[in-house]
């Protein structure tokens, strides 16, 4: 499925507000979390190695999240059942954010995206995309807890394709560092700007 057939999926256009962060604090961000381009690097080989796996690994993600009510209510209608066209929508995006992680570049274009993500989680515009009526809002604790899963089940998957255990190691800390850089922007809509 191409980019332009993905429903919801507006990257790099205008219906993408600018983020309140700016290039510079991002830069801090990325120095913090010791994000250099040999990061870049080995989430462009991420990348490469997880193109043909996308959908085994949601199938993975897609599963721990319908084993455990706490988080599948967020993708369930008023009544607490899962709403099926909901979550396959996302799931398209989701699939997309993958390959969004390795392979694209962190510019103005990706920082607006990822704010747009973050407003997606929160009351701003959570539902809005896919026209649905769910839970108002993605709590914030769920979005920092959800790190540790979305890194630990991905090493794996950067296992299959035969690189040495130095390179998937590489890889998985990108990917790591990356996770903690677009779920600390995701965070921005729940905070007051002044403590952000």
């Amino acid at each position: 499925m191409g980019e332009k057939e993905i429903p919801g999926y507006t990257y790099g256009t205008q219906a993408v507000a600018k983020s309140p962060v700016s290039l510079e604090d991002f830069d801090l961000l990325k120095k913090t979390v010791l994000f250099t381009e040999e990061d870049e690097k080995y989430l462009r080989l991420a990348g490469e190695v997880l193109g043909d796996q996308v959908e085994e690994v949601l199938d993975l993600w897609y599963g721990f999240v319908g084993s455990h009510p706490h988080l599948v209510r967020y993708f369930s209608d008023l009544q607490g059942e899962p709403d099926s066209s909901y979550l396959a929508a996302v799931r398209k995006r989701f699939a997309q954010w993958i390959l969004d992680t390795c392979n694209r570049t962190y510019d103005q274009d990706w920082l607006n995206y990822q704010h747009e993500i973050g407003l997606r989680h929160y009351h701003t515009k959570k539902n809005k995309t896919d026209n649905v009526q769910s839970v108002p809002i993605i709590s914030y604790r769920y979005l920092i807890t959800f790190i540790y899963p979305i890194t630990a089940t991905i090493k794996p998957f950067l296992e299959k394709k035969g690189h040495s255990a130095e390179e998937v190691e590489k890889m998985h800390q990108a990917w790591f560092k990356s996770l903690l850089l677009q779920v600390t922007l995701w965070t921005n809509p729940y905070l007051r700007q002044e403590d952000y």
